[in-house]
Order: structure tokens, then C-alpha cells, then sequence
């Protein structure tokens, strides 16, 4: 008999949703996490006695507990978890800017995109109604060939900065593809950024992470950190193409009947020796391109009259048209993401406001330096530097009142996540049923195509009820 029915590599929120889902029904399961935190993308740190989040700007997908059949709702459902353990606050309002053109501002309330669209595109509302209802009708996760989005977009609402417009929050916030996107993914984050809204918890991603664990452990459900996995081992030929468990880097060998994967797909193939012939994919043109840096700043709230800080979240595009993929330079700030992370409906007034910018970077660029630590230290300082003069321009000068920064590159999120190359949302090929070559190794999280913190922890919830859970009543809330 196998040690586990099921083990779970990754302890990320992916991870930890499947892991509670099967561990409801009485089944023995392992998380084995490499890492001392679990939270993989979403995790956080302390310095100078003050917790940091990283990955997480915002939730998306928000809904009000009435909206039984929303994503949030059903989530929490199928992880019998009540929605007054997770107190919310949804943004306050965020804003698409290409300064000097034309702006979106929009919030948890659609009709406020759709009123800027009827303000200032007027001879396009009337195909963004259509295009949106086209949306609502899609189902994204059923098998079809891909369709490109910008081509589609420009055909259907004609007029091309409108397009770039909406392009740009979805792609910063989900897509794994350079230049375009996949129209079934630019539905998922249309619905989940423009229908839905975003949010964040009352708490910290800490205590997020913790009720996660909490109830994953009150079912039963074991979780190993420190445990990095070093091979997948293969049942022979003869018997089918099937794993039976896993090596770990310790040595240790842990068997199982089922093994789910949510460290990623070329992340995970790379883990079996020698795959017998056509079981895998060459994992190097799987491997995602499109990589970031963040830095995070804190500045006393008292000086910082003068910054705007208005926005929940504001996305800029400086340049002629928005390109989005890995840049010739280190960074590219000539795009990017600026977070107001404290800005949100309810949230008490700190005596400090915490930016937070993300660019563009290219990993190989970055990847040169790995060995060379004060060449390292002095590409982050420049293009930190360069950041800050350029994000001053969109809200005000601000570097001179920083009392704290720390910054992440491509190596930083490879180091921690095992993303290959710093690609945060991983391959660009999703593998929608989950499903390998092998028959009880199945992939969930972001490449399974699922996106955003709710949409990750679904895939987990999916990927055991439709594959694993099989015979079993999956389906009870």
C-alpha cells in the first residue's frame, strides 16, 4: 500500500485549497513545500519589525456573500469555510493611465467602466456592450483552438487605444504569453478584474495563509516544509505510464497513489529522469518568458501631501503602443504597475503609505549577474533608482521621503517560487483538464490556466474534484 493516497508538491494557495478539498473526505494527504513559509507566489516577510506581503496587489474576483454561484462563494463552499472568517475590503478605485492620451478609471462597480467608455470612446460603446456580452457567454475552459486577443479586440471594437487600454491591466495581472494573449484567458481576467472587482482580506496574507492551514490541518491533512522534491519516480513501462511517488532532496522516498503538481508544468516534467518516449514535452519551449521586478517603498503619510495617491492601483503605459514581454533592457519603465497597497474601503489610516511599482525585466539579463554579487546589488540600485524618478512623474516625486525600500528581480522569484526564468504566471501553454501524459500526475494552479489568487485555489479544488476525487461525491457544497 502506498504511504499516501494522495501527495501535493507545492504549498502554495493552489496547493493548500486541493489539499483541503480531498482531505474533507476522510483521504490521507501530503503538501510538501521546499520552503520554511508556505504561500509559494503569495507570501510574505519581516523587517525592521513590519510585515511585508509579496505577490499580493489585490484579490480579484470580488462578490458580496449573496452571490451564491460567484467564484469567491464557491470557493470558500467547497473548503467549508464561512465567509465571516474572511472579513474584506474591496479597492476604492483604479485607474488604467497612458498620460498625455487617455485614461480608464474603474472600480467594483462595472458601471463605472462603462460610463468612462460612453465618455470618452462614445463610438465604441456600443461594441464594447457587445463584446462583453460575448464574454459572459464564453466558456473559457472548454477545449478550443487559440485565438489571439488583440486581433479580435481591434475587429470588434475598432479603435486601437481603447484596446491597448484594456489590454494592459489583464496582461500585467495574468498573462504568461508575450504581446498577446489567449482570448479565452483575456475572459477569464476580464470578468474577474472589470465584472468582478478587486480586494484584499481584512488581515494579512499571514493570517489568510494560517485559516488555510488551520483548516487543512483539522482535516487531517499533513504539511512538510523544508522538504524541496528532487525526482519524480516513474512505475515501469509495462505497467503504463504512471509515478508512484517522489524523492526527496533528503534522500527520503515518499510513495502515492496520486501525485497533483502546482509548482508549474515545465517545472515539474523536469523532475522525471529520463521520461520515456513521447511521455513528456521539451520543458525549455515551455518555459515562460515574462518576468518582473517590485520594489516596495515606505514613506511617512505626513509627507507625502503632494504624492497622489487616490488609487487603489494605477497601471501606466508611457510609450507609443503598450508592449508587454521581456524587454532589450534590464527593466522596462516605460510600463508598469504602481500598488497602493493600504488603499482600500474600511482600512485605518497608518502613519506610513506603502508603494509598491512593478516593471518588466529580462531574466537573462538578470541572470548574468547571479554570481556576482555586487554587480547584482548595483544593476538593482540603478534601475530602483530609474524607477522611482519615473513612477515620480505619474504621482509625484516621492524617493527623497522614503524611510524603507527592498526590491525583487527575476533571480528573487525563481529563488523562492521555482518559477523557471522568474515567470510569475508561468508556461504560456496552459494544460486546461490538467492532465499529462502520465495518468495519475495531473497539473493545477496558473498552468492550468486558471488566474489570480481565487482562480488558483479553484484549480486545486478542480483539478481533485474532476480527476481525483473521481467516484466520490465531489460535488456537495
Amino acid at each position: 500500500m502506498s504511504d499516501y493516497p494522495l501527495i501535493i508538491i507545492g504549498g502554495g494557495l493552489s496547493g493548500l485549497a486541493a489539499g483541503i478539498r480531498f482531505a474533507r473526505f476522510g483521504q490521507k494527504v501530503l503538501i510538501l513545500e521546499k520552503h520554511s513559509k508556505p504561500g509559494g507566489l503569495n507570501s510574505y516577510y519581516t523587517r525592521q519589525g513590519r510585515l511585508f506581503e509579496t505577490g499580493l496587489h489585490a484579490i480579484t474576483n470580488y462578490a458580496g456573500p449573496e452571490e451564491k454561484h460567484a467564484p469567491l462563494n464557491r470557493l470558500f463552499r467547497q473548503l467549508k469555510l464561512s465567509r465571516q472568517q474572511f472579513p474584506i475590503h474591496q479597492q476604492l478605485c483604479s485607474e488604467v493611465v497612458f498620460p498625455g492620451r487617455a485614461s480608464l478609471s474603474f472600480s467594483n462597480s462595472f458601471d463605472r467602466l462603462l460610463e468612462e467608455i460612453r465618455d470618452k470612446f462614445p463610438r465604441a460603446i456600443d461594441r464594447f456592450l457587445q463584446l462583453v456580452m460575448e464574454i459572459k457567454e464564453l466558456d473559457a475552459f472548454r477545449p478550443q483552438p487559440r485565438m489571439p486577443t488583440r486581433a479580435r479586440l481591434l475587429a470588434a471594437l475598432d479603435d486601437e487605444l481603447l484596446v491597448e487600454l484594456l489590454l494592459c491591466p489583464l496582461m500585467f495581472y495574468g498573462a504568461s504569453e508575450e504581446h498577446d494573449m489567449d482570448f479565452t484567458q483575456f475572459a477569464i481576467m476580464f470578468r474577474a478584474i472589470f465584472l468582478e472587482g478587486m480586494f484584499r482580506p481584512a488581515g494579512t496574507i499571514k493570517d489568510f495563509l494560517e485559516l488555510l492551514i488551520s483548516q487543512y490541518k483539522t482535516f487531517g491533512g499533513e504539511l512538510r516544509l523544508r522538504a524541496p522534491v528532487l525526482e519524480i519516480m516513474q512505475v515501469s513501462e509495462q505497467n503504463g505510464r504512471r509515478v508512484h511517488g517522489v524523492r526527496l532532496a533528503s534522500g527520503e522516498v515518499v510513495t502515492c497513489d496520486v501525485l497533483l503538481s502546482t509548482i508549474g508544468h515545465p517545472e515539474t516534467l523536469a523532475l522525471i529522469p529520463a521520461p520515456p518516449n513521447g511521455a513528456t514535452e521539451n520543458t525549455a519551449a515551455l518555459a515562460g518568458r515574462v518576468s518582473f521586478i517590485e520594489s516596495i517603498a515606505l514613506l511617512p503619510r505626513a509627507a507625502c501631501g503632494h504624492i497622489r495617491n487616490d488609487r487603489t492601483i494605477i497601471f501606466y503605459n508611457l510609450a507609443e503602443k503598450f508592449f508587454y514581454g521581456r524587454p532589450e533592457e534590464a527593466v522596462d519603465l516605460a510600463s508598469g504597475v504602481i500598488c497602493f497597497p493600504d488603499n482600500f474601503q474600511g482600512l485605518p489610516t497608518t502613519d506610513t503609505i506603502q508603494i509598491r511599482v512593478t516593471h518588466l525585466a529580462n531574466y537573462d539579463l538578470w541572470k548574468k549577474t547571479a554570481d556576482k554579487q555586487e554587480a547584482y546589488r548595483q544593476l538593482k540600485e540603478e534601475w530602483i533608482k530609474r524607477s522611482r524618478q519615473t513612477v515620480g512623474k505619474i504621482i509625484g516625486n516621492y524617493p527623497e521621503n522614503v524611510v524603507y525600500e527592498d526590491s525583487f528581480t527575476p533571480l528573487t522569484i525563481e529563488r523562492f517560487t521555482a518559477r523557471s526564468q522568474g515567470a510569475v504566471y508561468g508556461s504560456p501553454r496552459k494544460i486546461k483538464d490538467g492532465r499529462t501524459p502520465y495518468e495519475n500526475l495531473f497539473i493545477a494552479g496558473t498552468d492550468q490556466g486558471f488566474l489570480g489568487i481565487v482562480g488558483s485555489m479553484l484549480s486545486g479544488v478542480s483539478i481533485v474534484n474532476q480527476c481525483i476525487l473521481q467516484g466520490q461525491d465531489s460535488t456537495r457544497n
